[in-house]
């Protein structure tokens, strides 16, 4: 018997992220002292805001460093609650927000209470990876799913739709009234709507709306990390229909207790005046970035047919460069040491003719990086 028998098959079903063989490529050429760009992580380059970093360290001195519940503190409940109030005009009841270990957790923990392994959740193909099946979308819809779409393919097994906007990895955002068709198609079918909002503080079309406008029904998953500028402090939260809690928390209560607490105490600081001001800061940044790199690599080639209207991503047609998508990323950080992450990572849907650039570096690094491909590209021969 060998060791691959002696595990569960689910380990064997997970592929792993194309992304990381190019984040090892990379480290190998700089240990060797070569220079490189890196456009392939999708962590923003901003540290922790100062006033966190002074509440995590005033929460550690002051001790009771302890579990605490698995909801989460309650006073951090509540600055959630009152940051959706404050921030986009939305009423939501403290009971209804778990804080959870990252928002991976909450993912995990609506998918654990609603899908069984016979039933299956409808989401957009390009997306994240950690989303097994897709439905495939392009840009005549924005990379979104529809609720035409929804319809079209609502089985007997569809327990429900999971909706990120903005979208990794191609930083679209859906409609306002597509958004409201969407849930309507779900709820008409009694299914469950996920919507991922990592990304929704990092908007750039106007003033963003939350999903929890439409319905108490709606599940909404949301993050410290991006917006914030937390990635390392593993802190998300979830808003979930105020009957399901009781059941999450007893989820949340065998997987891992609690989140941590010097990070909940560190994420009381994130609604403060001074770090909004910080973040928004960073917001107009993030944009500048993506304000520059779009049309540079339309420039040099690449499709974008849809302008990102979020997040930090660019989803990129290298198509016309003559090879799949992996073997471009590759070749190029060798020639030219910049990095990007292959479409393989993002779905079933011509993921070999697309890679995901991340405006995660400061804009002198992007214009390197942009410079290093126009010097690169003409040698290959277009499609």
């Amino acid at each position: 018997m060998d060791a691959r028998s002696k595990t569960a098959a689910r380990v064997h079903e997970i592929a792993p992220f194309h992304v990381m063989e190019v984040q090892t490529a990379a480290r190998v050429l700089e240990a060797a002292g070569r220079s490189v760009i890196h456009m392939e992580i999708g962590e923003p380059d901003f540290p922790t805001p100062e006033p966190v970093l002074a509440a995590a360290l005033a929460g550690i001195a002051g001790g009771g460093i302890y579990y605490t519940s698995a909801l989460g503190l309650p006073e951090l409940r509540r600055a959630i609650a009152e940051y959706y109030d404050a921030r986009y005009g939305t009423r939501i009841a403290p009971e209804r927000i778990v804080v959870t270990a990252g928002s991976s957790a909450a993912l995990l923990l609506t998918l654990a209470l609603l899908v069984n392994r016979d039933v299956q959740i409808l989401l957009a193909d390009p997306g994240y990876p950690c989303n097994a099946v897709g439905i495939a979308v392009g840009p005549e819809s924005n990379y979104q799913l529809t609720a035409d779409l929804i319809a079209q393919h609502w089985t007997p097994r569809t327990r429900g739709a999971l909706i990120a906007s903005p979208s990794n990895p191609t930083g679209t955002t859906v409609p306002w009234e597509e958004m409201e068709s969407i849930a309507l198609a779900v709820a008409a079918r009694g299914g469950a709507l996920i919507v991922d909002e990592i990304y929704l503080g990092l908007s750039y079309a106007g003033q963003p709306r939350t999903a929890l406008e439409l319905s108490d029904e709606i599940f909404v998953i949301s993050s410290f990390s991006k917006y914030f500028n937390m990635t390392g402090w593993r802190l998300g939260w979830l808003v979930a229909p105020e009957r399901h809690v009781r059941d999450i928390e007893k989820l949340a209560q065998n997987l891992y207790i609690s989140p941590a607490t010097p990070s909940q105490r560190a994420a009381l600081a994130c609604f403060t005046g001074e770090t909004h001001a910080i973040v928004e800061a960073r917001r107009d940044e993030f944009r500048a970035r993506r304000d520059f790199l779009v049309p540079a690599l339309r420039e040099l080639g690449f499709g974008i047919p849809v302008m990102p209207t979020g997040g930090f991503f660019v989803y990129a047609d290298c198509s016309r460069f003559g090879m799949d998508s992996e073997r471009f990323a590759l070749e190029a950080l060798d020639a030219t040491g910049v990095a990007f992450t292959p479409g393989m990572d993002f779905g079933r849907h011509r993921p070999e003719a697309h890679v995901r650039f991340a405006y995660t570096i400061a804009k002198p690094l992007l214009e390197e990086g942009v410079r290093r491909l126009a010097r690169w590209l003409p040698s290959l021969r277009p499609q």
